[in-house]
């Protein structure tokens, strides 16, 4: 069972709406979506991602061991250098996405909200007689997010995970109120939803199922590094990259605008031609309304659905566009 940590002390700002699942404990929006979506896109708010999983690693060999686990080259990661990884099955498929940073003594991670037991479990189980220690942060360390553009300054007590989408900050979970007040307005996270699905950036646990690998979503290169050494899963995605194609492909929909209802996680896509009774291709993963392409989607589908063919999400006309080639 998952963990959730405490609901956020911002659910208590004006206008605040609670968030749904997977995202409970901090606020889907604060009253206007599209108005915090533009704020977001014109580099300015913040999201209180407090719901996340926080987790650390210390000790001399952290980045070499965790060089092991993590698809990603992490065995000379510069301090404030961020990148991504994923943690395998034996089989290739994606079981952790992690997000991290170095800070030149500690390598802060987060992760989706509740998993960090599973992930603490996992690296705990392969310590060995490595010289690290592994941390659950998430009860004294929020994640915040600044969008790309974003002129607030970073609190001094805060490590700074900086990326093109922007900078994620942990920031003690005392200082999160404060800081609100102080860096506002704040932004709930269906805005960063949809600029992540404009974005075409998977997300674990939404893009994902159990036998998903990072070829279907887009992963490689992003965090998968193809050139280093073993790691639990690397002959599932060395064979897929070198000699075949993956069963599966993610596409990104534009979807009828006149329907009042988006198509939720789990809808079946099916080709237009086939109508609602055809033949299921595939499944939405996240639908989001933008404030500039109004409703927009991503979906997982079978590699051989043709690029340009005219989808159906459940009763939803869809568009697609290419993000992973067939």
């Amino acid at each position: 069972m998952l963990r959730h940590t405490p609901a956020s002390p911002l659910l208590s700002l004006p206008g605040a709406v609670p968030a749904e699942a997977p995202d409970e404990g901090v606020a889907a929006h604060y009253g206007d979506l599209f108005r915090e979506q533009r704020a977001l896109a014109d580099g300015s708010g913040f999201v209180d991602l407090s719901h996340r999983g926080v987790v650390t690693v210390t000790g001399a060999e952290r980045l070499s061991w965790l060089h092991l686990l993590l698809t990603q080259h992490v065995s000379d990661l510069a301090p404030g250098h961020a990148t991504e990884a994923l943690i395998l099955s034996a089989h290739g498929h994606i079981e952790h996405a992690v997000y991290l940073v170095d800070d030149g003594e500690t390598t802060w991670m987060h992760t989706e909200p509740g998993s960090q037991e599973a992930l603490i479990a996992y690296l705990e189980s392969m310590k060995f007689f490595y010289r690290v220690e592994v941390a659950d942060r998430t009860d004294e360390i929020a994640v915040v997010h600044l969008p790309a553009g974003s002129i607030t300054e970073a609190p001094a007590n805060a490590v700074v995970r900086e990326t093109a989408h922007g900078r994620d900050l942990f920031l003690p979970r005392t200082d999160l109120e404060s800081f609100a007040a102080a860096k506002g307005p704040a932004i709930g996270v269906l805005a960063l939803e949809a600029l992540r699905v404009e974005a075409h950036r998977p997300r674990l646990g939404l893009e994902t199922d159990h036998r998903t690998i990072p070829h279907e979503l887009g992963w490689i290169g992003t965090a998968v590094h193809l050139q280093k050494g073993c790691y639990r899963g690397q002959e599932t995605v060395a064979r897929v990259h070198n000699l075949g194609k993956p069963p599966r492909r993610l596409v990104f929909l534009h979807l009828d605008g006149s329907e009042v209802h988006l198509p939720p996680h789990g809808t079946p896509v099916r080709l237009a031609s086939d109508g609602e009774e055809g033949r299921q291709l595939g499944f939405i993963t996240t639908s989001a309304r933008h404030h500039e392409l109004g409703p927009i989607a991503l979906a997982l589908v079978k590699r051989n659905v043709p690029v340009d063919a005219p989808l159906m999400a459940g009763g939803t006309a869809a568009a697609q566009e290419t993000v992973v080639e067939p």
